[in-house]
């Protein structure tokens, strides 16, 4: 198998190269538009234990061709296009995160018509490449590839799986064998089902013990209280919908955005590593550790404040999505993992082309969603609320209409009136 890394010069592509190690791919190829930092992440892989050779593209094309796999991992504007779309929202008194709310509609705005131009390539140099989509606004931007790859592209996230493993350790199951139930949008899904290998449902019991949700992350976020009263386990982005007025104000008594921390973090460690190769991955692995453990920090200030437990501090997580989505295909081997892919019938109440985020079975043909439960009023009306407001993001990006922008952003359940999103738009079309 060869794979081609779009945003080959982005922090976390050595998470993926070292999942790598002892798998199928033959052959990595990077492409990214800054050459600094790929060389940097170049010095960074070649002190890894050995893996597949790794070669960088000189351009989209030349990355494309011939690829079998296709891991796209942009990040279109930089740190710094996020340090914006986070500080845009944040001065007009709404919540702008880099997924969320109006933060991740100006990101989206930006990254879909280059999302679209890779599409279109793969179409025409790599007809038969599978592409995984991981660049964020995942949702918006898988469902922007889908108009031109159709069942091609799938996007993955890992805050689904890293919910399910959590909530299985605290329900005393093994995580590796049980089955579940999990439904959204990217960055907006809930497990509402969790059975351990003799099929024995284990949500209510977990649910109704307070020790072990106060055990895992999502338990310590949302309160026992909570999320008993919703009778399921949200995603841990959900936190931001369901407690807005709390995270807001952590997010302002921060001192910082979230962005800006990596901006400024990750710009020192690019700085460092490039002046100091022979130490590039030590670097990294310091940067990297310092990156989990602020994750969410402002959430988890909302919520009480409390630190992260080592084991969801390792950093693996979507590298081992993609990598099991690779294998899958390849191997035609049936496995179910929770992707972003079109709805089909799952959800109803949705167009069968809308992306949601569900479980699938996965084998050569590509990803399949699997039956689900029907949705509660709560959670389909928050879905729908949300497929409207990427849809029309996506139509906004697709034909520069100013119109549907303004209606992507209004329509957002973080952002409170009309005035404010015309605000928004107008703010992040001034120059830096």
């Amino acid at each position: 198998m060869r794979l081609t890394i779009l945003g080959g010069g982005g922090f976390r592509v050595p998470l993926v190269y070292r999942a790598l190690a002892g798998s199928e791919v033959s052959g990595v190829t990077l492409y990214d538009t800054d050459p600094g930092r790929i060389a940097v992440i170049r010095s960074v892989l070649g002190q890894l234990p050995a893996g597949p050779p790794v070669r960088v593209a000189g351009d989209l094309d030349e990355a494309v061709r011939g690829a079998d796999f296709v891991f796209s991992a942009m990040r279109v504007g930089g740190t710094a296009g996020r340090v914006r779309d986070e500080a845009v929202p944040l001065a007009e008194g709404v919540l702008g995160q880099e997924t969320v709310g109006a933060g991740g509609i100006l990101y989206g705005l930006r990254t879909i018509p280059v999302a679209l131009r890779v599409a279109e390539r793969v179409a025409a140099l790599a007809p038969g490449a599978w592409v995984i989509n991981f660049t964020n606004p995942a949702g918006m931007v898988t469902q922007a590839m889908a108009s031109v790859l159709g069942p091609r592209v799938i996007g993955i996230c890992d805050s689904p799986v890293g919910l399910v493993r959590r909530a299985a350790r605290a329900a005393g199951a093994d995580p590796d064998t049980v089955a579940y139930d999990y439904v959204g949008l990217n960055h907006l899904g809930w497990l509402r089902s969790l059975r351990d290998a003799a099929g024995r449902e284990l949500l209510p019991g977990l649910l109704a013990d307070s020790v072990a949700l106060g055990s895992f992350e999502e338990g310590r976020l949302f309160g026992a209280e909570w999320l008993r009263a919703l009778g399921s386990l949200p995603n841990e982005y959900l936190h931001y919908y369901y407690f807005r007025r709390e995270t807001l104000a952590a997010v302002r008594a921060a001192g910082e955005t979230r962005g800006a921390f990596l901006e400024r973090q990750q710009g020192e460690f690019f700085d460092r590593a490039a002046r100091e190769p022979d130490r590039a991955h030590a670097l990294w692995e310091a940067t990297r550790r310092g990156r989990e453990e602020t994750y969410l920090a402002e959430s988890r200030a909302a919520s009480g404040g409390w630190q992260r437990d080592s084991c969801d501090l390792d950093g693996g997580g979507y590298d081992q999505v993609a990598l099991a989505l690779m294998r899958a295909i390849a191997q035609d081997r049936g496995t179910r993992l929770i992707l972003n892919v079109r709805n089909g019938a799952t959800v109803p109440a949705l167009d069968p082309e809308a992306i949601i985020e569900t479980v699938c079975e996965v084998g050569a043909d590509g990803a399949r969603p699997l039956p689900s439960a029907a949705l509660g009023p709560a959670e389909l009306g928050l879905m729908l609320q949300l497929k409207a407001v990427e849809t029309a993001a996506v139509e906004a990006a697709l034909f520069k209409d100013r119109e549907a922008a303004l209606r992507a952003l209004a329509l957002h359940p973080l952002v409170d009136s009309p005035a404010v999103a015309a605000r928004i738009l107008e703010r992040a079309a001034e120059r830096p």
